[in-house]
């Protein structure tokens, strides 16, 4: 059975001919049958039949709506607008319902609905869209991607996969095959990729073991998993000494690990290219040490009020406001650091800037794919912060991808 199914098309108006001061709406009713369908979209042409030629189209996605993912179930999308705003002719409403299976677009149904209008008001107000639950399937409202950028889950299992797999990497065949996360944490981006992607082998290693709460975690955001899919898998290791031969895997992630590496990242560079195949892809986004954020002590009303705090304040005045001040703790999948732990995180933090990171990838053979930098739109400059570069008080965050041009074993 297909993953997403057409249940039922209406569309007012219908074939008659219309004027164009009526309502227009199109509401498509639609069956989940997998464990999760993703980008979910509805997309509306309208096609002047005489010249065959598209005259306006109007899409979910294009009006800032994001339907990320859907579980199991039976859904509704809707279109409407006060009047259709067309002049007079014969025309074709063009219906495309698309999801995306291994991160390509595919159509689930396509249909044509005939529509002619007798008289015509030039410009009128785009279609608003509603995607709606229906019967038993779980409200579009529970979704991480209806909860916002503020949400755990959303930040890791829609945000940070997307953005590793098709803005840093492009959505590469090589995410097909085997991939290691390097500090998967709690594994969330793990589970966000493999799910969309279904590659051959995704490894997540993490000393921590946060990942061991990621099917409560997955089961509590309304994934229905039963259990880890075949072919995920976490490991307690060490970036340090990672257990895999060499040229084991197509593609390295390393989502916000490498500053928090104790003692220094070179060595974890070091065996992330070993065991990454000649022309493999590395995908990096480290913290930046002298960033207004780069402290990672944003859950501190402190830290918020005063950006580059820890650039400001000693060490023994910046220890005290951690160990003595409750953070406004995000949700971490379940996981309640203590002041302790915050301060710990942060007194292990490499300093890493964005030229010495580009430096030590190329120095390794890594070339460079993709960047892209988050810049703050200004730098207020205080007296502690005078003995810093301006370059690396105003880059925000780094995202990198390199290719692994080292030789081909023998």
């Amino acid at each position: 059975m297909s993953e997403v199914t057409l249940l039922e098309l209406e569309c007012e108006p219908g074939p008659a001919p219309v004027s164009s001061e009526q309502p227009f709406r199109v509401a498509l009713s639609f069956e989940v049958a997998a464990e999760l369908a993703f980008e979910l979209d509805l997309v509306l042409d309208f096609v002047d039949e005489e010249r065959q030629v598209c005259v306006a189209r109007r899409q979910y996605r294009s009006e800032g709506r994001d339907a990320s993912w859907l579980p199991r179930g039976r859904y509704r999308f809707e279109a409407w607008a006060p009047r259709l705003a067309l002049p007079p002719g014969n025309y074709r409403i063009q219906v495309g319902l698309w999801h995306a299976v291994r991160g390509r677009p595919v159509a689930a149904a396509e249909r044509g609905l005939p529509c002619a209008v007798r008289e015509g008001a030039g410009e009128g107000p785009s279609p608003a869209f509603e995607l709606t639950s229906l019967g038993e399937a779980t409200p579009v409202s529970a979704l991480s991607w209806r909860r916002g950028g503020g949400d755990w889950f959303h930040k890791h299992f829609d945000h940070a996969a997307r953005t590793v797999m098709s803005y840093m990497l492009g959505d590469s065949p090589l995410l097909d095959g085997r991939i290691l996360d390097v500090g998967c944490g709690d594994g969330i981006t793990d589970l966000g990729m493999f799910v969309r992607r279904r590659p051959e082998l995704l490894v997540g290693i993490d000393p921590f073991r946060g990942y061991e709460r990621l099917l409560e975690t997955a089961r509590a955001n309304h994934l229905p998993l039963e259990r880890l899919p075949d072919g995920l898998e976490f490991l307690p290791a060490d970036a340090n000494a990672i257990p895999f031969p060499d040229d084991h895997f197509d593609v390295v992630v390393s989502w916000g690990s490498l500053e928090h590496i104790v003692g220094g990242y070179a060595r974890a560079l070091d065996e992330i290219r070993r065991v990454l195949r000649p022309d493999g892809l590395l995908f990096a986004h480290p913290g930046l040490y002298f960033s207004d954020i780069g402290n990672h002590l944003g859950e501190f009303e402190f830290a918020r009020r005063e950006p580059y705090v820890h650039l400001k304040k000693s060490p023994e005045e910046l220890r005290r406001l951690v160990l003595g001040s409750e953070p406004d703790r995000m949700d971490r999948a379940g996981h309640v650091a203590t002041p302790a732990e915050y301060w710990q995180w942060y007194t292990e933090l490499n300093r890493i800037t964005v030229r010495d990171f580009e430096r030590e990838l190329r120095d390794r053979g890594f070339e460079p794919w993709r960047a892209a930098i988050r810049t703050h739109e200004r730098v207020d400059y205080t007296p502690e912060l005078l003995p810093y570069a301006m370059q690396d008080l105003a880059e925000g965050e780094l995202y990198v991808s390199a290719y692994n041009r080292k030789p081909a074993r023998r």
